[in-house]
């Protein structure tokens, strides 16, 4: 199976990481869990837009899961501000600047 790159990792475009502690969803299942890092032994076709990691999220009770960016929403507040662990509002603000400048207003979304 060939692997699958987004197109800005062949473009040459730089690539907007999803920070540690962000809240996301998965599209596949809606299940919502916190980026807790990258890794780089990737199992699957899928790979970020980096070409050789994928995301590793934190689903709760030690539940862990890899995902590529592209199955991954980002949770947001009730003012649109990206959702974070233990940040303050500040670097929430610069974040959400940062991601909405990356991804289509689609993959924000509020929690379920």
């Amino acid at each position: 199976m060939p692997e699958t790159q987004s197109p800005s990792a062949t473009t040459g475009t730089s690539w907007i990481r999803i920070p540690d502690g962000t809240k996301v969803r998965l599209r596949t299942d809606n299940q919502e869990g916190v980026v807790d890092g990258l890794t780089e032994i990737v199992t699957g076709p899928g790979r970020n837009p980096d070409g050789r990691t994928q995301y590793r999220i934190n689903l709760g009770d030690q539940a862990r899961t890899l995902v590529v960016e592209d199955d991954l929403l980002v949770l947001v507040d009730a003012e649109g501000m990206v959702l974070m662990l233990k940040q303050k509002v500040e670097f929430r603000r610069f974040i959400t600047q940062r991601l909405r400048g990356a991804f289509a207003a689609d993959r924000f979304v509020r929690p379920a």
